[in-house]
């Protein structure tokens, strides 16, 4: 049975170059190495932004950035008596609240 399995498991290779071979390998390692690259890519460093940039980014007041953030729509996180918003987490939820308008059809 063993020799059966070692038998199944080999290949021969007949009527090609040592660079076909190369060219084939190199070809399949860039192709994997492309698909690992685009789930790889690198952190970038979180960027913070006060509460008068959220707003200015928003283009809303400030009573309803903190009406937005008691409500869990925006998280904030605070260092002292300063607060700040993650911009990635801000993008994020300005996309979820553009897609829950274009799902109920209204627009602003």
């Amino acid at each position: 049975m063993q020799a059966k399995q070692i038998a199944m498991q080999r290949i021969e290779i007949i009527h090609v170059d040592p660079e076909q071979i190369q060219r084939i390998v190199s070809d399949a390692v860039k192709h994997h190495f492309e698909d690992l690259k685009k789930d790889f890519q690198p952190k970038q460093p979180n960027r913070y932004l006060t509460r008068a940039e959220v707003a200015k980014m928003l283009q809303i007041d400030l009573s309803t950035l903190h009406l937005w953030t008691k409500q869990s729509k925006l998280i904030a996180y605070g260092i002292g008596n300063r607060v700040y918003y993650k911009q990635d987490e801000v993008e994020d939820a300005l996309k979820q609240l553009n897609g829950i308008i274009k799902k109920e059809g209204g627009a602003r």
